[in-house]
């Protein structure tokens, strides 16, 4: 009898040894599903963080980023709530504002918001909108006053391209014109190059980060109208120093 207990203690203790060699994500690859379109803000994160991740985690996954951009990244945000295997396998980069077309009721929210398992942020975003220097609009009084609302660029409700504008009308009266529809940053960019539109809000780390805004901010084609946040603003001795 003691040597058949001994027997089955063993068998339990090498079950559990052999599977404790065997992280559950050894040899498999977890896929960050970014709302947005290559090269933007959400993207460059993700990418930075598939590049380094991997190696925190045990077993020592590899880690991919795939593009589903669209409506501020509500296809992508859709996608995980309801497609994605819930394996741990696949994680969002998704706007961090989404929860306020849930909170409107907008028919095409197909997720729960207080759902979502959350996982962590890469940063404290605050936000910033710029305008173009060769428009009218030289401060925010200058919007109010206008008596044609300058056009800002946006990719869906949830983003803050729309609701800085919007909180901006319901605080201080100022009027925009919103065009949205945009599938990401590359094609707002495109847009206000184009002189389609002369405005938008994005994230302050966005606007220091990358390309177009650092040849924008060097050639004066932009200047900053306001931010949100507490801390001052000092770019580089070229661009346009924003307080708040």
């Amino acid at each position: 009898m003691k040597r058949a207990l001994l027997a089955l203690t063993l068998m339990l203790f090498c079950h559990q040894t052999g599977n404790a060699q065997t992280p559950y994500y050894q040899g498999k690859t977890i896929t960050i599903t970014v709302g947005y379109q290559p090269g933007d803000g959400y993207d460059i994160w993700a990418r930075v963080l598939a590049a380094h991740m991997g190696k925190h985690i045990q077993g020592n996954p590899n880690m991919i980023a795939q593009n589903m951009p669209g409506a501020g990244s509500m296809i992508a945000a859709n996608y995980i709530y309801n497609v994605a295997k819930p394996d741990g396998l696949t994680l969002g980069s998704i706007g961090p504002s989404l929860y306020l077309d849930q909170l409107i009721g907008k028919k095409e929210v197909h997720f729960d918001w207080a759902k979502f398992g959350w996982v962590g942020s890469t940063e404290n975003t605050p936000w910033l909108l710029y305008m173009k220097t060769d428009t009218p609009y030289k401060t925010i009084e200058d919007v109010r006053k206008a008596s044609v609302a300058p056009k800002c660029s946006a990719t869906g409700t949830g983003t803050s391209g729309y609701f800085i504008p919007k909180l901006l009308e319901e605080a201080v009266g100022a009027k925009f014109n919103i065009v949205m529809g945009y599938q990401g940053g590359a094609e707002q960019d495109l847009a206000f190059e184009r002189g389609e539109v002369v405005c938008r809000s994005l994230s302050i780390p966005t606007f220091f980060a990358r390309e177009p805004f650092t040849t924008w901010r060097k050639q004066n084609l932009v200047r900053i109208l306001m931010q949100t946040g507490r801390k001052l603003i000092h770019a580089c001795p070229t661009c346009q120093r924003s307080t708040n």
